[in-house]
């Protein structure tokens, strides 16, 4: 039987939030609502740019392992630090939540990442990465055992952008489906899709994927679409279970079947966007390894989602049990 309902692999990296306008971003010539990659001179221009910040640990799947052992799922976490002050610091916070991670730390080389998240009024966020330690995941910090024990294994789609990754990833794809498991990728932004386009399509069609995270934005980027219409037409072809989230106007559960819209659960105010996909698909994850359907699977991913949008930061503030439990999504 699996130990872990699901193994997230992804950019172990320390989120620096700060708020900021439109008239900082456009001075910076930054793309508002987008990931850019910079280097560490670039990222030290930035910190000195920016005004007073939160730093927190953060990283697209880490965050989702976060909240998927929040409500209750048995996760774990494969990333890579540096040993450093912050890298000690993203470490322990996965443990102090009960997410296994047990990746070993770089004792030299690039400092552990960090992403500079500039959160305009409207709760938009714009991020500046840099990768540093991140770029050393590589194939051997994959231990077969562990994906194999994991009913999911969860890959954010930020990790393609290195080749060792690559293959680490399809270490952890190997294990996952020789053990009878499943395997799912979040595309992570429309830019990542654009990179790595022809190379997602063949992971849905070669059968490597089983699940599909994306945004509208993603979506249509993967299928060169004109609309969302089109691109959910082509999704529905696929073998692989389509989750995609639409803001607001909630989330669309797409099979060869048919596509279910769930809606979204209402918040009085938006702070900040940041980390709103990757809890979505914590309780998405959450309610499928309890044997949740598509539709309750959304609705606990939508809650999520919805608690994290309401302050700064991309990673719950309140008991999401609890809420589940309110809303008779605790299983």
């Amino acid at each position: 039987m699996p130990t872990l309902d699901i193994l997230a692999l992804g950019n172990a990296i320390v989120d620096i939030l700060s708020q900021t306008d439109e008239g900082f971003l456009r001075d910076q010539r930054l793309a508002k609502g987008t990931m850019a990659l910079i280097d560490e001179a670039r990222a030290e221009a930035l910190y000195g740019l920016t005004g007073p910040a939160t730093v927190v640990s953060g990283g697209s799947a880490a965050n989702t392992a976060v909240g998927a052992a929040m409500l209750g799922a048995r996760t774990g976490f494969v990333g890579k630090v540096r040993d450093d002050e912050l890298g000690r610091l993203f470490a322990h916070d996965l443990k102090a939540v009960g997410v296994a991670f047990d990746t070993p730390a770089a004792a030299e080389g690039p400092a552990t990442a960090r992403s500079f998240v500039l959160v305009t009024p409207d709760g938009e966020r714009t991020m500046n990465t840099y990768l540093g330690a991140c770029t050393g995941l590589c194939p051997s910090d994959v231990a077969e055992d562990a994906a194999a024990s994991a009913s999911i294994v969860y890959v954010e789609g930020y990790l393609w952008d290195a080749p060792a990754a690559k293959e680490a990833i399809r270490r952890a794809v190997a294990a996952a489906h020789g053990a009878g498991n499943k395997v799912a990728l979040t595309l992570s932004d429309p830019f990542c899709v654009d990179r790595y386009r022809d190379e997602f399509r063949t992971l849905l069609r070669d059968g490597s994927l089983d699940i599909l995270f994306a945004n509208a934005h993603e979506l249509i980027s993967l299928y060169q679409a004109a609309s969302l219409e089109e691109a959910l037409a082509g999704l529905r072809e696929e073998r692989a279970l389509g989750v995609v989230t639409r803001s607001a106007e909630g989330a669309l559960v797409v099979s060869r079947e048919g596509t279910e819209a769930v809606p979204a659960f209402p918040v009085e105010r938006v702070v900040d966007t940041t980390g709103a996909g990757d809890l979505f698909a914590a309780g998405f994850l959450a309610g499928l390894a309890r044997g949740f359907d598509g539709r309750s699977c959304a609705r606990l991913g939508g809650l999520a989602a919805a608690e994290v949008i309401t302050h700064i930061g991309a990673r719950p503030q309140q008991d999401l049990m609890a809420l589940a439990r309110r809303e008779g999504l605790a299983g």
